[in-house]
């Protein structure tokens, strides 16, 4: 499953809310989450992994999730996304 974002905080995806996004992820023990942006795909369950995307306002950022739970994943990391005003649905 896979859900695209506009990333809209001025400052990008820096460390609080990466650490936001590694934490909801590492809850969900059977599925795999990664972040996808510039032609790179990184795990979500790495704060590093997250920070080297380099991401930026108006970059646009997939998360995709695989595994028993990858609906119930990509729910709780896009209301991460959302209410930490990161970014917001791209169609």
């Amino acid at each position: 499953m896979q859900n695209t974002f506009r990333i809209i905080d001025e400052d990008g995806i820096h460390a609080r809310p990466a650490t936001a996004l590694v934490n909801t992820a590492t809850k969900f023990k059977g599925t795999e989450a990664y972040a996808e942006a510039k032609g790179k795909k990184v795990t979500l369950k790495s704060i590093l992994g997250v920070l080297s995307l380099g991401l930026e306002a108006g970059d646009t950022l997939s998360l995709i999730t695989e595994g028993s739970e990858e609906a119930e994943a990509l729910n709780a990391l896009t209301e991460v996304m959302i209410k930490e005003g990161l970014g917001e649905i791209h169609e």
